[in-house]
């Protein structure tokens, strides 16, 4: 039985564990960064395409990015359901269907906050946000025809059971496409640099850690994906990533100007966007990827 709206519609009352509170709490308080950091509210880095973003409008280099990712699912002009899992304020559901009018959509999040204001804006389509964890949610087993993730299963640590459930819910032969930062190596093997900021950007961002792109695309095959498709964008994203020391800075001076008082988790953010900025410059042990895996 194929995944209906009114279907999710009635899991919005489903509780999550205590041990999400951190990752709800982040994303309870850090909405309102993200709004700063997109007009369209994407909460992801961008892709640089000479000719098409311009690398001082960020916001064209994040839609880009939803572009390449909704590229890679390979979907038809039939009436299909696709899932976002960990979707934010659905910045990249809207995206995708102001460009497919036969498309629902259906995103998971673990925010009371993302989901109130995210339905409000997603209310003149056929899209739903639900309180739901992306490693186990009620969307049935082979029922929607694409699965995204966008900077959302670093917050699991790529765990393979975030990989599996994207595997449960597609159908056979649909896609689920992910774009997200990832180690090239162990983080024991991380230098001294490499470790301290790796460290201190998974605290300040409450992230588990960040997966070793050679595991998860072992556990992607393990879990019985084929034609895994990993592409190193690194170069594409950095453009984007270069705005986030000066855009989070920006954002605080306008709040202290306004006598508006500061959440803890934004003075995180701003610490968090320049360990992310020292990271992003060690490329033999960080680099930022679209995955790529079929059904």
């Amino acid at each position: 039985m194929r995944t209906t709206l009114q279907h999710t519609i009635s899991t919005n009352s489903k509780r999550v564990t205590a041990t999400q509170n951190e990752i709800k709490a982040f994303y309870d308080e850090a909405t309102e960064d993200y709004s700063f950091w997109s007009h369209d509210l994407n909460m992801h880095f961008g892709y640089f395409s000479l000719g098409k973003t311009n690398p001082l409008r960020r916001d064209t280099m994040l839609n880009e990015m939803n572009a390449q990712v909704l590229k890679r699912l390979q979907l038809t002009s039939l009436k299909q359901m696709v899932a976002d899992l960990g979707c934010g304020m659905g910045g990249t559901m809207r995206y995708f269907l102001n460009r497919h009018s036969s498309l629902s959509m259906i995103g998971v999040t673990l925010s009371d906050f993302q989901i109130v204001e995210g339905n409000k804006l997603l209310k003149k389509y056929p899209a739903v946000i639900i309180k739901e964890d992306f490693r186990n949610t009620s969307i049935q087993s082979n029922s929607v025809c694409g699965a995204i993730a966008m900077e959302s299963f670093c917050h699991a640590g790529h765990s393979y059971s975030s990989l599996k459930e994207a595997y449960r819910i597609l159908q056979p032969g649909k896609r689920f496409v992910m774009a997200d930062a990832f180690l090239k190596k162990n983080p024991d093997q991380l230098c001294l640099g490499s470790r301290y900021s790796y460290r201190n950007l998974c605290k300040k961002w409450s992230l588990e850690g960040l997966g070793t792109i050679s595991e998860v695309e072992k556990n992607l095959k393990q879990i019985g994906f084929s034609k895994v498709i990993i592409e190193d964008i690194s170069l594409r994203a950095a453009p984007s990533v270069l705005h986030v020391p000066f855009a989070i800075p920006l954002f605080l001076i306008k709040k202290i100007l306004k006598g508006e008082s500061i959440k803890t988790q934004s003075w995180n953010n701003l610490k968090a966007s320049f360990y992310a900025l020292i990271s992003g410059l060690h490329l033999r042990s960080f680099g930022y990827y679209i995955i790529t895996a079929e059904k």
